[in-house]
């Protein structure tokens, strides 16, 4: 029994040790030792389940000794084997298709495997293992390695595992005798073993790859650790740093073999209860980064071959590898700063299935929950967090290609352990196919869900974060996935808070000048988004864009087989929205719910974006955009809706400032030398080889909505315009035709509505004619803060296409051809066709008078508001400021485009005016409605059921079409072919322009106007036009028409001389002038109004513009009264026999007497109208007859129009 017990060990020797022979092993009794000795790598690679890229290098034991049992108890007791230390060196394998091949001892013992489940087999699985010490040193390749300098170096790790104990149980993870845990097999078709292993700590190193020694950084460097960059980083890593220290845990191991004992299948799953990192420098951060990355290329690179991996077919071919780790806790300390990340149940498993020839790889990742703290600032904020809202049903769903990857390893179902949250935040599922298949197979899928996040954006924290990715998260193109290779992305968030903190009082974060008032009323800005989505594959269907109508974008189409030269990708959000964060709430600190003091500005619904590309040749998609190829972009928004008030605006310019700001700083924090080189290089060359060569992008907005709002202090202002935009779609293309390229934008809006505050209520409130009502009501009980419709669009349908089709508000083309050399000048030309129909304008000059002093651009005295003059101090400093700034034009880009090869750079941007020009702008359908104080005054008391149409009910100018059209050749001009080659010194030598229907019509005949001009038993509908209602069609009125041509006369000025060819006039139908002396009257004093206001609109637009000191105070003065000096002349006789509209009310000045009498008369009627008010409100509340309260309402009318007569006969004197 002795001899067969030391010939399985033999056996089992020289399966795991290199040059092994019988003479080394001597038994002393039950005891035999051994020392240094060197493992064989195949071995333990294969029993270990290491990924195929890493090789094992080295592996020495130092002292090995062998415990055996009692011979009569060999089969029930395990062997225990016993090792003071254990080297191991595990190195990335840069060349994978050349590997060291196994040792001839580990061929012989090899062959011996699947020929059944021996003696020594079982000894060998029922051995305890023992080790003192086990040294481990991980050096990977991967990574940015290949951009040179110690700041790229991937480092290394060294493992340091202390009293490791692997023992066999039964399935049940319980220590019995050998034969009750190999009772689990009996009747089984597999054969399992069941090991439980376990360590008292283990401490991770992180060490400097040797390369960084002979760096020059680092040879010139005298200042050790604290080596700080241009940009403040301290990126040099000296002598190593302890990432983790002392940690316990246990892995629970299954070992799966045929009935011939042949390798099956592997799972190991560890437990940590905790890892804890007190500690860790900013260098040895970035160094820890830096070997993450080289560590996830090592375990993903698709270059790897099975085939030509010799050890293989030792190994598993299914294998399950899973860590989870109950809480993980770093703090990153720095005498500038300190982070804390608190990680809790965090899962990471990776599993894996190969037939010898290719593998997949199926790696999950699951968090619990995620904090990230900024300890050092004061006080300490919470930068990410999960969000406190619960999400009690997990709607994250396991994608199709992660279910039933592999077969249960363990037998009794899956032991893994759970996270102690019912909801994971962070789950990542991604299947990888190695080596990379070629298209159409993906060779990866990747999706990714995560729950609601909320991210607090503090600006040093930021910056050291982006600077932290920039420098650890970088990857060489191709080191993963080969060019040729496609694969798919998917990512999930349910919602995002995103605070933004902006101290207004900090000179350091803002544009301009803080004295805004109520500026100060805001602290930050939140954004809050949901259900946010990314997804990247060349199999989406993008209905979007319409690509399978797009003859371009055939390659693209569903019926083309996918390829590397194709990329799609979409994103979208079904809501974002932007509020700003008042003082009176503390942002930031307080995120826990949505409460009052945030103002909602910016909410935009259903957010879809799309893009897709392609190669020109086929060629694998590597840089973006791809030259001479096929890109496509669009953009939609079902709604947009934006509220905004004078002190929001110029707090979210600040915050725009701010932003751009931090921004720059960023970039600078994550730039490098080798990203330096790199940006350079793709910037060499002609910019035209660069660009694709069909481009088109599509911006498409269904609903628009925009509030101008009141300043307020304590709430949001009431509306004071509201912009309304339906079906606006905007297309931009260009494309490349040889020797010229093609530039193309469409613009269609079918309909918009500007609504501006009522400002009869000022108006009321200065002559002193208001009704005090109850809660802000007038007399027809509409509420005093009200907007009236002075833009609008009226849609008519055409019938064309067999159906009916809606003419658009704005339709604009634009086609513009550029050749590349000035010898194809003949092929430059610009195509314009635009249409604006339906236009409907309401109100008049003073109404918009009156909306300029209620804005604040106006003041007081007609001079610029005190709001508009510190508006554009700060403007004039703000960001907006850079916006209109031209770049200046370098010495090295006017060298580089001045030596193009063929002339194309230095005569592309020169080519001057277009040789063929043809513009066509027509305006159709649009009508201008007069409407004075009166008629705003009017639609707050009248009350009937039907009423013609708003324009209708004042005076009004129509016209049906206005067109122009100019073209650089006329029509019945004979070209002559002489002439072709040279450039016309003119590019327009035609313009048309004509009219047809033009009409001024006054009110509706069938409603009365008394002499004062007061409409009579008349309704106004609120500002907004009946879109239900059809408009009248209109066939008369004045048609003309004008040709004017440029004159052929030889002159150097460059300027045309345009003379007039043709003259049209014509009228379709009788022209009937009918109009009556209340009527002139009324229209006279409108007039009046209107001159008046446009005047004092000029002066003051003057005064703003700061040319009024070169203008005079007396031609501001005659400007702003410049109806009383001349409407007033005309209507106004000479003499007493003349005639006047106004002689009924009389043309001289009064006397003093009559003014008395007039100011007694107006106090007596707003007396009157006093108890008029106070009564309808006596009687309103109590039971009185509805008739007396009608009574009491009409009295109260007719003393309204008394004091409008009143106010019209001081006008008019």
């Amino acid at each position: 029994m002795e001899s067969i017990l030391a010939r399985a060990l033999e056996y089992t020797l020289k399966y795991w040790l290199k040059s092994f022979s019988r003479d080394q092993f001597k038994l002393q009794g039950r005891t035999a030792q051994l020392s240094n000795l060197d493992i064989n790598g195949d071995a333990l690679h294969a029993s270990m389940g290491l990924p195929p890229a890493l090789n094992v290098t080295t592996a020495k034991v130092g002292k090995l000794e062998i415990v055996l049992p009692s011979v009569s108890y060999v089969q029930v007791e395990p062997i225990v084997v016993q090792i003071d230390r254990l080297d191991l060196v595990l190195v990335e394998n840069d060349d994978i298709d050349v590997s060291s091949k196994p040792s001839s001892a580990s061929n012989s013992t090899s062959t011996g495997k699947g020929n059944g489940y021996g003696f020594a087999d079982k000894i060998a699985d029922g051995m305890t293992l023992q080790v003192g010490v086990v040294n481990l040193l991980l050096e990977t390749h991967g990574g940015a390695r290949h951009r040179g300098g110690a700041t790229w170096a991937s480092p290394m790790a060294s493992i340091t595992i202390r009293n490791l104990i692997l023992c066999t149980t039964n399935e049940n993870w319980e220590v019995v005798n050998l034969k009750d845990a190999r009772d689990f097999s009996t009747g089984k078709k597999f054969i399992y073993v069941f090991k439980k292993l376990q360590w008292e700590q283990l401490s991770i190193d992180i060490l400097p790859h040797p390369d960084m020694f002979s760096d020059p950084d680092f040879l010139n460097s005298q200042e050790g650790s604290n080596k700080k960059d241009e940009d403040g980083a301290k990126r040099v890593f000296f002598g190593g740093e302890r990432f983790i220290e002392g940690i316990s845990g246990e892995a629970y191991i299954t070992i799966q073999r045929t009935e011939l004992n042949c390798p099956l299948g592997l799972e190991v799953q560890l437990h940590i209860t905790e890892a804890v990192c007190p500690a860790l420098s900013e260098p040895g951060l970035r160094a820890l980064l830096r070997f993450f990355t080289g560590l996830y290329v090592c375990l993903n690179r698709g270059d790897v071959n099975p085939i030509s991996q010799p050890r293989s077919a030792e190994a598993a071919g299914r294998s399950l590898v899973s860590i989870t780790v109950d809480h993980i806790f770093v703090c990153i300390k720095d005498a500038e700063f300190q982070l804390e990340l608190l990680m809790q149940s965090l899962l990471f498993s990776r599993a894996s299935v190969s037939d010898g020839e290719k593998a997949n790889y199926l790696t999950r990742v699951i968090i619990g929950g995620l904090f990230l703290r900024d300890t050092f600032s004061r006080p300490p904020c919470t930068l990410v967090q999960p969000s406190m809202q619960d999400a009690s049903i997990d709607t994250s769903d396991v994608p199709d290609f992660a279910k039933n990857f592999c077969p249960p390893i363990y037998p009794l179902g899956d032991q893994q352990w759970q996270s102690n949250c019912s909801v994971p935040l962070i789950c990542l599922y991604s299947l990888q196919l190695v080596p990379s298949p070629s298209p159409p197979i993906f060779a990866s899928r990747t999706v990714i869900d995560c729950q609601p996040l909320m991210i607090h954006l503090q600006e040093e924290s930021c910056l050291r974060i982006s600077s932290f990715l920039a420098d650890g998260i970088v990857v060489n193109p191709g080191s993963v996935l080969p060019d040729f290779s496609i694969n798919s992305l998917l990512f999930n968030l349910k919602g995002l808070v995103v605070t933004v903190p902006l101290e207004i009082g900090n000179p350091k974060q803002l544009s301009g000048s803080h004295n805004i008032p109520g500026q100060n009323s805001f602290s930050g800005a939140r954004l809050h988004i949901e259900n946010l989505m990314f997804s990247q594959s060349p199999s989406l269907k993008l209905s979007l864009l319409n690509i399978e109508k797009d003859p371009a974008c055939f390659c693209l189409w569903k019926s083309q087989p996918i390829d590397a030269s194709q990329k799609k990708l979409t994103a979208g959000a079904s809501l974002i929205t932007l509020s700003l964060e008042t003082c009176n709430g503390f942002i930031g600190r307080n995120t826990t719910r949505v409460d009052s003091s945030l103002w909602k500005c910016v909410e935009m619904k259903d957010i879809c974006f799309e893009v897709a590309m392609v190669t020109a040749d086929g060629t694998p998609l590597t840089d973006m955009p791809p030259a001479g190829g096929v890109v496509r972009v669009g953009v939609n928004c079902e709604q947009y809706n934006s509220s905004t008030s004078v002190e929001q605006l110029f707090f979210v310019l600040d915050l725009y400032a701010y932003f751009g700001k931090v921004s720059e700083r960023i970039a600078v924090a994550g730039k490098s030398k080798s990203l330096e080189e790199t940006r350079n290089e793709s910037l060499q060359g002609s910019i035209m080889d660069k660009v694709p060569g069909d481009t088109a992008v599509t911006l498409s907005l269904k609903n628009l909505q925009l509030t101008f709002l009141e300043s307020s202090s304590d709430i949001q202002g009431t509306p004071l315009v509201l912009f309304i935009g339906d079906g606006l779609s905007v297309k931009v293309s260009h494309r490349t035709l040889g020797g010229a390229m093609a530039i193309s934008s469409t613009l269609r809006w079918e309909r918009v509505e500007v609504d501006c505050a009522d400002t009869v209520n000022d108006f009321q409130l200065e002559k002193g004619s208001e009704l005090l009502l109850p809660n802000n009501k007038n007399l027809n009980g509409k509420d005093s803060y009200q907007l009236r419709a002075v833009f609008w669009v009226q849609n008519t349908k055409i019938y064309q296409s067999n159906r009916n089709t809606t003419v658009p508000f704005l339709d604009i083309s634009v086609e513009h051809v550029i050749p590349y050399n000035a010898q194809d000048i003949e092929c430059h030309s610009l195509r314009v066709l635009a249409c604006i129909a339906g236009v409907r304008l309401g109100g008049g000059m003073s109404y918009a008078e009156s909306l300029l002093h209620r804005f604040g651009i106006f003041g007081a005295d007609g001079g610029p508001g005190e709001g508009l003059t510190r508006g554009l101090e700060q403007l004039s400093g703000g960001p907006l400021s850079m916006l209109f700034k031209a770049s200046p034009v370098t010495v090295d880009d006017f060298r580089e485009n001045a030596c193009q090869e063929d002339g194309k750079e230095s005569s592309l941007f020169h080519l001057g005016t277009p040789d063929d020009v043809d513009v066509s702008i027509e305006l159709k359908d649009w009508l201008f409605a007069l409407e004075g104080e009166q008629e705003m005054v009017d639609r707050l008391y009248l009350q009937d059921s039907e009423v013609p149409q708003r324009e209708e009910r004042s005076w009004h100018m129509t016209f049906h079409n206005i067109h122009m059209k100019a073209k650089s050749t006329p029509m019945h001009t004979a070209v002559d072919k002489t002439k072709t080659n040279r450039k016309q010194k003119h590019p327009i030598e035609l313009i048309t322009v004509g009219m047809e229907g033009l009409e001024i019509l006054k009110p509706m005949s069938g409603h009365r106007i008394l002499t004062n001009g007061i409409y009579e038993n008349e309704i106004v509908q609120n500002g907004f036009p009946g879109r239900e209602k059809q408009p009248v069609d209109r066939h008369g009125g004045v048609n003309v028409e004008v040709d004017i041509v440029a004159s052929e006369a030889d002159n150097d000025d460059l300027m045309a001389e345009w003379m007039v060819e043709n003259f049209k006039f014509s009228v379709t139908e009788p022209i009937e002038a009918v109009v009556k002396k209340d009527e002139l009257q009324h229209l006279a004093l409108l007039c009046k109004s209107e001159v008046d206001s446009l005047g004092r609109i000029a002066a003051g637009v003057l005064r703003i513009l700061k040319l009024d000191g070169s203008l005079g105070s007396a031609a501001i003065s005659q400007l702003s009264n410049l109806g009383t000096g001349s409407i007033d002349q005309i209507f106004t006789p000479k003499s007493k026999t003349g005639f006047s509209p106004f002689s009924d009310v009389g043309g001289g000045s009064w006397g003093s007497g009559t003014e008395t009498t007039v100011a007694s008369l107006e106090e007596a009627v707003l007396d009157s109208k006093a108890k008029c008010a106070a009564l309808a409100t006596e009687l309103a509340c109590s039971d009185s007859p509805a008739d007396c309260l009608d009574n009491v309402r009409q009295l109260s009318e007719k003393l309204e129009n008394m004091q409008k007569l009143l106010n019209q006969l001081r006008i008019q004197q």
